[in-house]
């Protein structure tokens, strides 16, 4: 980078550091540092919803997921808004009327403390995980830019985490996500602007939609379906999108701290309920503008050189080893193909309605892509421990590449702070439910103290031990996060393995008042050991089924468990 994107990284990261800093000041209790004193108006409600989603993974990884596998993935929003309005009916007043702290907070009123506690802990494990993963994303593109080993990179971003996310708790959380998200957003559309500034005179949006469309990367909808009927290994298409997509949006947004924390903190129900509806009409849209930047990206690399492999600081130590002449090789074969390939997407583009100039670009694309899996195959060979899925440097080289200087110090920047607010909201949450659902039900006798402002004291900062507590087992977590693939992927896989069983719980507690605390409780524990099952199944390929229908199958199966339980142990089940 140039001094002046330095410039602009560091004094952007700085001012929202400092401005963080500055609307933390809250009062020095719980009230005040997990949930801003229930204070905040729907729109910081909303644009804390949307920044704790919005990580630095959804801005790094996804245009690369949209290049690579197409914009399918959009798909997985559709039962979102749906989601809002179920949240808004049932979640929202119930948790408003109880002036809970935690969403788990609730279950035990409902059913007893052994359920509270068995839940709360899936969801510690779920987020703990997810929140080192969003920790390794930014760390990618410190790695990549300074040529810093992976292990420092992680150590060095989460520290500066773990001190703005111990200093403001959720005030500061909330009013940086909301600069944050003016940033973000203007930062995307000055990308997509140069995108289709830097095609060829007379190539435009129009044509840059035609050529992607032809590389399949306009997939926006897709059915599942194929000759042989449903495909239920297929991760994204419209069926898994709206019933996969509105159980996981569901459990999420109505059972997850990091989110059900963000609208804890407004003023009242109405509030409350716009900032969700407002974020069920937004983030599809949204998604699918950041998606079409991938999908943008694939046409602009059809009229200009693209790296066979987008991972610079790998390929230069493989180029230190003795494959050196094998990887040159096949680069000097990639450009010689993409040579080839730009001249079929001009011939297509004069000739749109000729088959053969459509059958000459997906060809060139087959080879291409050959091509980039032989140079996979000897960039491992060379390095046997790296990690070769290079999705998520897609759009991070592009900008490095070819965006003029101060706006890549601007994007780099927008990276960084959706990492910083996602990951911040996380800690905060995690914070949240261990001083609530753990600490303060083991820790009951408070006789020590002199006064209830002693307590308050006490506790305030006890959460702050357990910020940097979560803090330092995330970065332990991104430790090793390496080879994981696609990072927006890896993140809802990994929410998937727990977000079915923990709305399923939540479902028995809102719908079914006949069953008790024993039934959902060991339906609970046999539904997520039953849903790991099918996971592992899934990935040694004995059985096909995307990820997304972990939700459903979770939900569904403590719902169904615990009834049958009930059935058996009716006058036990207390």
């Amino acid at each position: 980078m140039s001094h002046l994107d330095w410039i602009v990284l560091i004094c952007t990261l700085a001012c929202i550091v400092a401005y963080g800093l500055y609307k933390s000041r809250t009062s020095k209790n719980l009230e005040g540092y997990f949930l801003s004193n229930r204070s905040l108006p729907w729109y910081l409600v909303l644009l804390s919803i949307m920044g704790t989603q919005a990580s630095a993974i959804t801005f790094l990884s996804a245009p690369g997921q949209a290049f690579t596998d197409g914009m399918r993935f959009v798909q997985y929003y559709f039962g979102l808004p749906l989601a809002m309005i179920i949240l808004c009916i049932t979640f929202v007043p119930l948790y408003s009327k109880l002036k809970v702290f935690t969403a788990y907070e609730y279950l035990e009123k409902r059913f007893d403390s052994k359920t509270r506690t068995f839940t709360s802990l899936l969801f510690l494990v779920s987020r703990g995980l997810s929140t080192g993963v969003s920790i390794y994303a930014p760390s990618i593109i410190l790695s990549s830019l300074l040529g810093w080993d992976i292990f420092w990179t992680n150590i060095v971003m989460g520290g500066f985490l773990i001190i703005y996310t111990v200093s403001g708790g959720a005030k500061a959380v909330a009013y940086t996500q909301k600069i944050q998200m003016v940033i973000i957003l203007f930062g995307m559309v000055a990308a997509g602007y140069c995108m289709i500034h830097y095609l060829p005179q007379g190539v435009g949006f129009k044509q840059a939609l035609q050529l992607s469309g032809v590389g399949g990367k306009m997939n926006v909808i897709t059915t599942g379906f194929t000759s042989k009927g449903f495909d239920w290994k297929d991760k994204y298409n419209i069926i898994s999108g709206v019933i996969g997509g509105f159980f996981l949006a569901l459990s999420y947004f109505g059972t997850d701290q990091s989110q059900v924390g963000r609208y804890l903190t407004a003023k009242n129900n109405t509030q409350s309920r716009i900032g969700l509806l407002m974020n069920g009409l937004v983030k599809v849209p949204m998604q699918f503008f950041i998606l079409l930047l991938g999908a943008m990206l694939f046409a602009f690399y059809q009229f200009n050189a693209a790296p066979v492999f987008f991972n610079k600081a790998l390929v230069d130590k493989g180029k230190q080893t003795a494959y050196a002449p094998q990887l040159s090789s096949l680069e000097n074969a990639y450009y010689n193909q993409q040579l080839q390939q730009q001249a079929n997407s001009k011939l297509y583009l004069a000739h749109t309605t000729d088959t053969t100039f459509t059958h000459n670009i997906k060809q060139g694309a087959t080879k291409l892509a050959t091509i980039q899996q032989q140079y996979k195959t000897t960039l491992k060979q060379a390095l046997p421990d790296a990690d070769t899925n290079d999705t998520n440097y897609i759009f991070l080289r592009f900008v490095i590449d070819f965006l003029p200087k101060g706006l890549v110090g601007l994007l780099i920047a927008i990276i960084f702070m959706s990492a910083w607010g996602s990951i911040a909201a996380a800690l905060n949450a995690l914070a949240s439910c261990t001083m609530i659902d753990f600490h303060r039900t083991i820790k009951k006798d408070y006789s020590r103290f002199a006064n209830d402002a002693a307590v308050c004291h006490y506790e305030y900062k006890t959460a702050r031990y357990y910020t940097l507590a979560w803090g330092i087992f995330s970065i332990i977590t991104a430790e090793f996060s390496t080879g994981i693939g696609s990072l927006i992927e890896a993140v809802n896989v990994l929410g998937s393995l727990f977000y079915g069983v923990i709305l399923g719980i939540f479902l028995v507690g809102f719908y079914l008042k006949s069953i008790g605390a024993n039934a959902v409780f060991y339906a609970a524990i046999i539904s997520e050991l039953f849903v790991i099952t099918l996971f592992t199944l899934d990935k040694y390929n004995i059985i096909g089924l995307g990820f997304l229908w972990l939700n459903v199958f979770g939900a569904l199966a403590v719902v169904m468990i615990s009834a049958l339980i009930h059935l058996v142990i009716k006058k036990d089940d207390k």
